[in-house]
């Protein structure tokens, strides 16, 4: 009879699945967390009065047809010529502060044209420019 002990093999446990697993799981944790952003600084922001303007801002309307014509408060210009268009804003502008140019260009009128009223504006340090458009019914 054999009395000695038997020797018991030793049961392995193969963590590597359960590794991938818990890798797995936070790889889909941190792609589908949402980080929300937190300011580190608090400001009180200025109260104003929803009051209308007062006082209506000095404005020079410059309009081009589509046939290249260029006018200036509705006073036409003899071409359309860039030191044309600058003399007669110029001409305009004195006596105004710091006056807002509005450009009424026709859908037609070529990019250039509406580019040299603007280069005319800027040469004489006119900054404030913006464009008239309609409104588009959508129906």
């Amino acid at each position: 009879m054999n009395f000695r002990p038997r020797r018991k093999d030793d049961v392995e446990l193969n963590v590597t699945s359960f590794i991938d697993v818990v890798l797995l799981l936070l790889i889909f944790f941190m792609v589908s967390t949402t980080f929300g952003k937190k300011s580190e600084i608090s400001i009180t922001l200025p109260e104003a009065t929803d009051a209308p303007v007062s006082q209506v801002p000095d404005t020079i309307n410059i309009t081009l047809d589509s046939q290249g014509r260029v006018f200036v408060n509705e006073a036409p210009l003899v071409n359309a010529q860039s030191n044309t268009i600058r003399e007669a804003i110029r001409g305009v502008a004195s006596g105004l502060t710091d006056p807002v140019v509005i450009i009424n260009a026709d859908a037609e009128t070529t990019h250039q044209a509406v580019v040299r009223v603007m280069d005319a504006a800027r040469q004489l340090s006119l900054n404030r420019i913006t464009f008239s458009t309609r409104v588009l019914d959508e129906k």
